[in-house]
């Protein structure tokens, strides 16, 4: 009897230490939305540079017939902002919807920690995509943006569950990939914001929401 007791002494000491140091409000629901966003997002991207099966721009998004170069480029940014906005909002919809479910507070110092991580990268990389465009090489912008997400996801994996650690190391690979296969950048785009992201919050979902 006290050996059970103990023991259920030290598991109730472990989580409470978990919850202390770790940020556990990140929602599977909120990896699947992202996820299905990012991918309509793709979808409208994919209709915006090809017209009636035609393309209309090279993988340098330079116009190939009488087509505005700085109208697609501008579409473009609007999407990827709105995207990243409605990706985002959704996640904290649903992180603070579990936190409220839980009885805790969703911004923490914890969570706090956990976003100034995340952000360093992030925010590298934005510069860094900002630098392609002005020096006009957005072909590699798909390749920049899935690694320095990925490295974000990997600075921030310490203080959260580890599936955004591995997450991580998977957008970094589709990075690589996409450095290497630059004609196919929206596919790996699609492949690591839309697709993993819907992956790993289902595998999330059913290891810690449903609990």
């Amino acid at each position: 009897m006290n050996s059970n007791q103990n023991s259920e002494d030290l598991k109730h000491i472990r989580n409470m230490m978990e919850r202390s140091t770790k940020f556990l409000s990140l929602s599977g629901f909120s990896g699947i939305a992202a996820g299905v966003i990012a991918l309509a997002g793709a979808v409208i991207a994919y209709f915006v540079v090809f017209r009636q099966g035609a393309v209309k721009y090279d993988e340098h998004l330079r116009a190939l017939g009488d087509v505005s170069t700085m109208r697609i480029r501008l579409q473009l940014a609007a999407l990827a902002v709105s995207t990243l906005v409605s990706a985002v909002g959704a996640a904290w919809f649903f992180s603070l919807r579990k936190a409220k479910r839980a009885g805790t507070r969703l911004w923490t110092s914890t969570a706090r920690r956990t976003l100034y991580h995340f952000l360093i990268p992030l925010i590298t990389g934005g510069f860094f995509c900002i630098t392609l465009i002005m020096i006009n090489n957005v072909h590699l912008i798909g390749s920049a943006m899935l690694i320095f997400y990925g490295l974000a996801l990997i600075n921030s994996g310490k203080f959260t569950v580890e599936e955004v650690h591995y997450l991580g190391l998977s957008e970094i690979a589709l990075g690589i990939l996409a450095g290497f296969f630059i004609n196919y950048g929206l596919l790996f785009w699609a492949l690591g914001f839309g697709v993993m992201h819907i992956v790993y919050g289902i595998r999330m979902h059913y290891k810690y929401d449903r609990k």
